[in-house]
């Protein structure tokens, strides 16, 4: 009897463990433009706010459907649209809604109904909030490697001209979300309030470089890898951007300390991937990279690539995940953190928020830690 318990005990556990179920949605009211192509964006699909497999197919009485099959046990997060964030779901007031989540263990039939879209509602102003130490240094700076430009910011810390020093530099993707709520479609970092504050507490200064993402081509540019759903990967072109038309141009105008030791790359989701791909090409340019919420499961080559990865120095890598994003966002980074981990010289600071969500004001919330981490040698 006690074998056959053990047996089916080991039965259930493998069973709900591998067992794959369905979310079926139901849309049965919307407010306006109730004759748009619906879809569903969410962390299923990389949050692709137009992706035909998830649009919502219309039956009976008007209503909306859509089935989501073979999903893992887990706790997914999702919004729809009409095709882009910029018509991304809203309240019935136009304001902002957080990510609607569904724990999955078991089939789900979830009725909902759409209060709003986001291009019903004339955007309120928003506020120019960077503070006085961050300017543009372009706003078409070229990038010869991909044939296009971008805007570049740049943070300088507050006695920067007085004091003559040189000063550690660190690249941030994703630079319009960094500084300023006006150009942060889903909220700013926040990042030179929080570095004029912590320059005071623990009397570390760093340059910060933001590059603005590449708008539809965010998926491309920041995937060193072809991918079936978003195109041909663009990322290795955009390191090699970072490291030899960027980095040389920061290093000729600003005081910088220019080794490796002081150089790192950083953002989240697709940003952290290219951030730590960005390291592995170039050990002798960039000594570390800041991942927030790495998005390993569009890019699985970068587990190879990271089992390939030599360096004669010391990199450092901070990894940061939410329990709330993707089921397989903690697990993954704890399996990319395990194979670096391996490896001679290398520094590793690993943090789990047991609920936070992929969005920006997680990494806001996240950004001071990883800051004083990588800084702690200076």
């Amino acid at each position: 009897m006690r074998i056959i318990s053990l047996f089916l005990a080991i039965f259930c556990i493998s069973f709900y463990t591998n067992a794959q179920f369905s979310i079926r949605l139901v849309v049965s009211s919307v407010a306006t433009r109730v004759q748009d192509d619906i879809y569903v964006s969410g962390n299923f699909n990389g949050w692709n706010p137009k992706d035909e497999k998830y649009k919502l197919k219309v039956f009976g009485n008007g209503r909306r459907s859509l089935v989501i099959n073979d999903l893992m046990t887990g706790v997914y997060a999702f919004k729809f649209t009409r095709g882009g964030f910029d018509k991304v779901e809203t309240t019935n007031d136009g304001r902002d809604i957080a990510d609607r989540v569904v724990e999955v263990n078991a089939d789900i039939s979830l009725d909902l109904s759409i209060d709003g879209w986001k291009d019903d509602y004339p955007d309120k102003p928003k506020r120019y909030t960077a503070s006085p130490q961050v300017k543009i240094i372009d706003t078409a700076f070229k990038m010869p490697q991909l044939n296009r430009s971008r805007r570049v910011w740049l943070y300088l810390p507050k006695n920067y001209f007085q004091s003559g020093k040189t000063y550690p530099v660190i690249y941030l993707n994703d630079g319009q979300n960094l500084f300023n709520d006006q150009t942060a479609a889903f909220g700013e970092w926040g990042i030179d309030e929080c570095l004029d504050s912590l320059q005071n507490q623990i009397n570390t200064e760093a340059i910060i470089v933001g590059i603005d993402n590449g708008g539809d081509r965010r998926m491309t540019e920041y995937n060193p890898y072809d991918n079936a759903q978003f195109g041909k990967g663009e990322g290795k072109a955009y390191s090699y951007f970072l490291a030899n038309t960027l980095k040389p141009y920061i290093d000729k105008r600003y005081r910088t300390k220019k080794g490796p030791d002081f150089t790192f790359v950083g953002g989240s989701s697709m940003g952290a991937n290219i951030s730590l791909f960005t390291v592995f090409e170039y050990p002798n340019i960039f000594g570390g990279a800041l991942l927030f919420s790495p998005a390993f499961s569009v890019t699985p080559n970068l587990f190879e690539a990271a089992e390939k990865f030599k360096t004669e120095n010391m990199p450092k890598f901070y990894f940061y995940a939410g329990a709330k994003e993707s089921t397989t966002m903690v697990s993954d980074m704890d399996k990319m953190a395990g194979i670096l981990q391996l490896k001679n010289r290398v520094q590793i600071r690993k943090t789990v928020n047991p609920l936070g969500q992929h969005n920006e004001s997680s990494w806001r919330a996240e950004f001071p830690d990883a800051y004083r981490w990588i800084m702690k040698d200076f």
